[in-house]
């Protein structure tokens, strides 16, 4: 892997500390209220609007970075402030991330600043594709998208599910079936102009945890869209169409091309979770004394906090080598990115529920956050895929088989 270097640079160590002071200083102070209120924290968007790191310039800058850590590094830091206000703020960047996978240069100049909004009037952008029937499984979507060639405008109906800021979003990107015959090779990338008349979205989901982001069914009826909306332009779509009705291979499919750039950053999201209640674990088991002595020197609790601080670190490294060989052009051969996604997931709910376990019954209550994170971790093994889709992934990709 030559080119990949563990020392941060200079940028990457002031992001890492720029990020991790406003998720110290102002994420961690709101987190309980807004989790308590289950509504999208706009005062901490516009607070992060302001200072530059909720924006187009700022996530340019970071996708911008050769190595790729510095998504990873900001992600990490965030959400080890707070899962569900991070999210609130993260959460456009997969809309984000579909435009950049699909869209044209010119499209990702008109369309990226419209998902963030100004520091004065901030905005959010939805990535629209899990569906009520076609979660995982992207090649059962329903959601049609037909060309009337004499308007020049794409018609598009279906309903999306647990879409991260839908209805709320200024700018919403759709996938939907241009051919369904196809499968997922038959999909495209739409965006969804702001006020556009037939866009609906049904009430806010009430959520076990990510309270502080908005989730929402999307509904969609007879939507109409200018044939400019279509993410990498018609000519683009016909020839990819053309190679999969012949049998080739389709390459950029709508929703998995957007999937393997996002899962490294979803796993370093998981990561922050995991660190957050490994160090808030590790302090209080420090402070806490039973039968004489603090806890942390029975081996019990000693082990369980070292094998904690030994995933993180292996955790991170993984994250670390997906992002680097996704930003270079290195095939997942491996399927890397969903090896980082996987194992942070899975990490974040197994540091979390021992972080609970350290704290014994103050865990269990609300007067201390890994309670919060506790519920926050538990999205990373079903949502951007379950764990069992990322071991099919995985498993198809070192075997060389269609494993089911």
């Amino acid at each position: 892997m030559s080119g990949f270097c563990l020392d941060l640079t200079e940028e990457q160590s002031d992001l890492r500390e720029w990020v991790h002071g406003f998720a110290a200083d102002v994420v961690r102070p709101a987190a309980s209220e807004w989790d308590e209120r289950e509504e999208t924290p706009w005062p901490v968007i516009q607070e992060a609007a302001k200072i530059g790191l909720y924006g187009f310039e700022s996530l340019a800058d970071m996708y911008g970075d050769p190595s790729g850590l510095s998504l990873q590094i900001a992600n990490e830091e965030l959400f080890w402030g707070d899962a569900g206000i991070g999210m609130a703020l993260f959460g456009t960047s997969l809309a984000v991330a579909g435009i950049f996978s699909a869209g044209t240069p010119d499209q990702l100049a008109e369309w990226v600043p419209q998902c963030f909004g100004d520091e004065d009037d901030p905005k959010v952008a939805a990535f629209c594709v899990s569906e009520p029937e076609a979660g995982s499984d992207v090649s059962a979507m329903r959601t049609r998208a037909r060309y009337d060639e004499a308007r020049d405008e794409w018609v598009i109906s279906g309903q999306k599910a647990w879409i991260t800021n839908g209805g709320i979003a200024n700018v919403h990107v759709v996938v939907a079936s241009v051919e369904p015959e196809l499968g997922a090779r038959g999909q495209a990338a739409f965006i969804v102009p702001p006020g556009t008349s037939g866009l609906e979205s049904g009430r806010k989901i009430r959520k076990l945890g990510l309270r502080a982001s908005h989730t929402a069914d999307v509904f969609l009826d007879e939507v109409r869209v200018p044939g400019h909306c279509l993410l990498g332009g018609r000519e683009r779509l016909e020839a990819r169409l053309a190679r999969a009705r012949e049998g080739g291979q389709a390459k950029g499919q709508a929703a998995m091309a957007t999937f393997e750039v996002s899962r490294p950053t979803v796993g370093a999201q998981a990561l922050g979770i995991a660190r957050a209640a490994y160090e808030y674990a590790l302090e209080y088991a420090g402070g806490r004394v039973a039968f004489g002595r603090p806890i942390v020197e029975n081996q019990a609790v000693a082990f369980a906090l070292a094998d904690l601080r030994t995933e993180i670190e292996a955790v991170r490294l993984l994250i670390w080598q997906a992002a680097w060989m996704a930003r270079n052009g290195r095939a997942f051969d491996a399927a890397q990115g969903s090896m980082s996604k996987l194992r942070a997931g899975e990490l974040a709910v197994a540091a979390t529920e021992k972080a609970v376990q350290v704290l014994g019954g103050a865990g269990y209550s609300r007067e201390h956050p890994v309670e919060r994170m506790y519920r926050d971790a538990k999205i990373y093994t079903i949502f951007e895929g379950t764990s069992e889709i990322q071991r099919l992934v995985i498993a198809r990709a070192v075997s060389g088989r269609h494993i089911r």
